[in-house]
Parts: C-alpha cells; sequence; structure tokens
C-alpha cells in the first residue's frame, strides 16, 4: 500500500484550511468507494455556508479515511454548514454499515507477514498490550486523526508513534527501537 497522500490535496487550498478526518470502523469495498466518492464530491460542488458556497475538497484516502476540506479564506464556515458535513458522515455510515466517530480506536500502518502494509485497527484500550508486546513499536506509523487543517494533515497526520499524542499515554520502555 503506497502511504503517499499529500500530492492528491489540491495545492490550491490554503495551509490553513480546516480538515476533518473520519476513520470508519472498516475498509470499504471497490463498489462501496466509487458511491461514497460521488455523495463526497456531490457534497463539496454544493456546500453552501450563510447562502455562499463553501471552497471545499473531500478525499477517501487508503479505502478507510474520509477528509474533509474547507478553504475559510475563500469562505467561512458555520454551524449550520458543519452540521451538513456531518448529516453527511451519518449518511455514509448508516447505508454502508460502519462507525465513522469512533474516536478511542487508533489506527496504524502495520507491516504484515507478505511485507506489505495495512492499516491495522486498534482499540485504545489495547494499545500498552501491543506495545509490550511488540505488535505496535515507537517507529510504527500512526494515523492522528486530531489533525485541523492542511498544513497539519500534510505533516502530522501519519507519524511515527513516538511523534504522536500517544506518548502521553503510553510507556515506550519495553519497545525499545
Amino acid at each position: 500500500m503506497n502511504i503517499e497522500y499529500r500530492q492528491l490535496l489540491n495545492p490550491d487550498f490554503s495551509p490553513e484550511s480546516r480538515v476533518w478526518v473520519y476513520q470508519s470502523s472498516r475498509l470499504f469495498t471497490l463498489d462501496e468507494a466509487l458511491v461514497i466518492e460521488e455523495l463526497l464530491n456531490s457534497f463539496t460542488a454544493h456546500w453552501m455556508s450563510h447562502g455562499m458556497p463553501v471552497k471545499a475538497a473531500a478525499y477517501l484516502f487508503f479505502g478507510q479515511f474520509i477528509i474533509l476540506m474547507a478553504d475559510e479564506g475563500a469562505s467561512g464556515i458555520s454551524g449550520c454548514s458543519t452540521d451538513s458535513s456531518v448529516r453527511l458522515i451519518k449518511e455514509i455510515e448508516q447505508r454502508f454499515s460502519v462507525n465513522m466517530f469512533d474516536r478511542i480506536t487508533l489506527a496504524f500502518f502495520v507491516n504484515d507477514k507478505t511485507g506489505s502494509y495495512r492499516v491495522q485497527l486498534l482499540p485504545l484500550s489495547q494499545l500498552q498490550y501491543a506495545i509490550d508486546n511488540g505488535f505496535i513499536s515507537s517507529d510504527t506509523l500512526y494515523f492522528n486523526n486530531l489533525v485541523q487543517t492542511k498544513e497539519e494533515l500534510e505533516k502530522k497526520w501519519i507519524v511515527p508513534v513516538k511523534e504522536s499524542w500517544l506518548l502521553n499515554i503510553i510507556s515506550l520502555a519495553k519497545s525499545v527501537s
């Protein structure tokens, strides 16, 4: 799996553009991904804030992460326009029987036995166990879905565990890399 996604981001958006990351509880099938991309494209083409079009983009990355982006320099985002984006994500949840609002399941890029990488989900409650038993190391790539701007998405979305906020809640003592 190629983890290079940055070149897919619209370069016409300001680095300060607002970003929302939604992680699916499972990988979407190809057919589902095609429908979701249509829904995202239709939504961003018609997204409004106080009657003005929102300069917006949406992406489905790695078959599991929906990224919404709004360039607030072009048009501000109101509470109502944010609510409409949440309604879209809830529609996707319901239509495809997934959870898009689970903030206690973490996502990592892990090397499987074939030498390729895949997204692995892990409940926060099992993180220390995974580290203690060598499933996750300080160098394992983590999806930091807390990023809030395009610049953070580009620089801080996929980072090694040792460079993430997870260091505040875990001990890497047994996982020296």
